[in-house]
């Protein structure tokens, strides 16, 4: 999948996706939304909003509230691609996201997740 496409993917169609790796792991839904609020600032109702209208990616992360002012700690290898060295803006939130989903599901503690 090119980097364009995931950026016109629906937002939604990706959800599904990131709620059963967690679950797998013994994780809930509700830790995947909280992630995804800390990261983007959305609140529930706005997220649940995102879901529904199903925007794409470029859209969720447009109209975010605020990229939480930590995402830069993010750090890590994605899909083998190191998330701190991605130089394109959005491609880079999409990795963190993917990134605290990963966390997510290999158990780590939400405290340390949530940096």
């Amino acid at each position: 999948m090119s980097a364009r496409r995931i950026f016109t993917t629906p937002f939604a169609s990706v959800y599904p996706l990131y709620v059963q790796k967690a679950e797998r792991k013994g994780r809930t839904k509700a830790d995947v939304d909280e992630v995804i609020r800390w990261l983007t600032g959305y609140d529930q109702a706005g997220l649940d909003r995102q879901i529904s209208a199903r925007t794409d990616f470029q859209t969720f992360f447009a109209e975010a509230p605020r990229l939480h002012p930590h995402a830069a700690l993010i750090k890590g290898i994605v899909c083998g691609v190191r998330v701190e060295d991605v130089d394109d803006p959005l491609m880079q939130k999409i990795r963190y996201l993917d990134k605290l989903v990963d966390e997510l599901a290999k158990g780590k503690a939400m405290e340390k997740i949530l940096r």
